[in-house]
């Protein structure tokens, strides 16, 4: 085979959820790598799925960053028994990686933190009126 191999789907998503958890916690890539004894290199790799996290280094991930194992695979590709989804688990996908991708982007970390401080229910709910009214949606795309 001529062409590089593509990153499986799962490393993907799992890369992509440890982005997720090290951006919330306000975590470099260098301090992650650090606290498991590797270069940020190495997590930028893990983090874009074109290296695979091995199963040890996974948990020792999991425990760097305050979260069990199983939230790196949630929301995955590949269909869970008893879903809708295809066998390819292909039909939720689009939506899952768009949320992923929002929340992983600075702009997306930074209105995540800020939303969650609002105590009040009320004022959260105008919060989300006021950027469905700016965004033009309708009021029936509500989640």
């Amino acid at each position: 085979m001529a062409n590089k191999k593509q990153p499986n789907p799962i490393d993907i998503h799992v890369g992509s959820r440890v982005r997720l958890r090290r951006m919330m916690l306000g975590m470099s890539q260098e301090k992650l790598g650090e606290s498991l004894g590797i270069t940020f290199q190495q997590i930028q790799k893990y983090e874009k799925g074109t290296n695979r996290i091995g199963a040890s280094r996974l948990q020792h991930i999991a425990r760097v960053l305050t979260v069990p194992v199983s939230f790196f695979f949630e929301d995955a590709p590949g269909g869970v028994a008893g879903s809708e989804t295809g066998a390819d688990g292909m039909a939720e996908q689009p939506s899952a990686s768009y949320v992923v991708d929002f929340l992983s982007s600075s702009e997306g970390i930074q209105l995540n933190k800020a939303f969650i401080r609002i105590k009040d229910a009320k004022l959260r709910r105008k919060v989300i009126e006021l950027v469905r009214a700016m965004a033009g949606t309708d009021d029936e795309d509500q989640a």
